[in-house]
């Protein structure tokens, strides 16, 4: 949808089904937690969904610090804080296979000089 089109706004609905209470801890350092509790539709625990646990954090690169956020497979919060430093490592291994992918097919598609014309393209003498 066209963020400067009000058109389909009426259609926008929240999903009742899917609600979550979102709580954050941070150590004020390195990382935060979001624990994303189900609730039903009247805001009371739905014990039927399992909790929901996101790592985020900040890791510098060469242009900067880039910001990371990752789900972690935990059932509680200190099993989420234990599980945090592996969840980062693997968030910064994905993010660089697919920095490495996007290098990949930028590098196919580069034109090279004297190669053939598109078809469509007018090409000068």
């Amino acid at each position: 949808m066209d963020s400067t089109d009000p058109k389909g706004l009426d259609q926008m609905k929240v999903d009742l089904a899917n609600l979550y209470r979102e709580e954050m801890f941070t150590d004020l350092k390195v990382a935060t937690l979001r624990r994303l509790s189900p609730v039903k539709a009247d805001g009371s625990p739905d014990a039927a969904r399992p909790v929901l646990f996101i790592g985020q954090t900040h890791v510098m690169t060469r242009a900067g610090p880039m910001p990371l956020e990752f789900g972690i497979e935990a059932q509680s919060l200190q099993e989420a804080a234990d599980r945090f430093p592996a969840a980062v490592q693997e968030a910064m291994n994905e993010m660089i296979e697919e920095a490495r992918r996007a290098q990949r097919e930028q590098a196919s598609s580069l034109i090279i000089p004297g190669g053939a014309v598109p078809p469509g393209k007018i090409q000068m003498p």
